[in-house]
């Protein structure tokens, strides 16, 4: 009975330990921390967590002029990030064209000279897959004020 009692606290210490470790920081050749992924889009919002589909996603530059389609999953129900979007993108300076809610949920943004249609798709239980795709808006249409 002891030496179950003692095996039993020990494995409680061992795995208490464990889940307290944090995640090791990746750091660049100079020693500083490397962003994440997401750090090259700093004009669109992104739940967290979320995770790139490097073998789909399409952008060039970054910041707040990059352009293309970026993919990603999250763990969060379709209609849990359609209202993320619908909530954050206004706090970035986002206006509102068109929002339908779908099976694939099509959302479209403008801000200054550039225009994002954000497309939700869910994959099966909680998870979802989004596609931002950001273009230059010469078209003459603009934003509301």
């Amino acid at each position: 009975m002891l030496k179950n009692s003692i095996l039993a606290l020990t494995l409680v210490v061992i795995l208490s330990a464990c889940g307290n470790q944090e995640k090791p920081i990746l750091k660049g050749v100079d020693g500083s921390e490397v962003p994440p992924a997401f750090a090259s889009f700093p004009d669109v919002p992104f739940p967290e967590p979320s995770y790139i589909d490097m073998g789909e996603t399409r952008t060039l530059g970054s910041g707040q002029n990059w352009s293309g389609s970026l993919i990603f999953s999250t763990p969060f129900s379709a209609n849990s990030i359609y209202d993320f979007y619908v909530s954050e993108m206004p706090k970035l300076r986002w206006s509102e064209v068109a929002v339908v809610r779908a099976k694939i949920s099509h959302m479209t943004y403008l801000r200054d000279r550039r225009a994002i249609q954000i497309l939700i798709e869910r994959l099966g239980g909680d998870e979802s897959l989004v596609t931002i795709t950001a273009i230059p808006n010469d078209t003459g249409v603009t934003q509301k004020n």
